[in-house]
């Protein structure tokens, strides 16, 4: 059942008066509906992945080029759908759910953890400065 519109004003108030009053924990719930929303997006996708795998091969059974054409673009595009979902969201989201340092870094690894997405050369830079500040692990 829908909200009325005053409900729904007052809905929007108590959402203004949570953000201004307590502005991390209206970040936090914010950030779980876009992860909701990004693990649904990503499902579907799934689904779309699998119903193109299934178009493809019943063009090629059938002979049918275009159904087969059809079923690849399908893939393609779920592909590119859920590889969206999953960079906005789903894999940040459970590093985000976990505290910087507390993770266990694999076996054998030495020194402070380097951001995921940098570079090469900014990684071999880091350890070059390390090294040169008497770190060296």
């Amino acid at each position: 059942m829908p909200l009325s519109d005053e409900e729904a004003r007052m809905l929007q108030q108590l959402e203004q008066s949570l953000a201004a009053e307590d502005p991390e924990f209206a970040s936090t719930l914010r950030g779980s509906k876009l992860l909701a929303r990004n693990r649904r997006i990503a499902a579907l996708a799934g689904l779309g992945f699998i119903m193109g795998v299934v178009l493809l091969f019943a063009g090629a059974v059938a002979a049918l080029t275009w159904l087969g054409i059809l079923g690849f673009l399908t893939m393609l595009g779920s592909a590119y759908a859920f590889a969206t979902a999953w960079r906005r969201g789903i894999g940040a989201g459970d590093e985000a759910s976990t505290p910087r340092g507390s993770g266990s870094r694999g076996i054998g690894a030495k020194g402070p953890s380097t951001k995921p997405g940098s570079s090469f050369v900014d990684r071999m830079e880091e350890r070059w400065q390390r090294r040169q500040d008497g770190d060296d692990r």
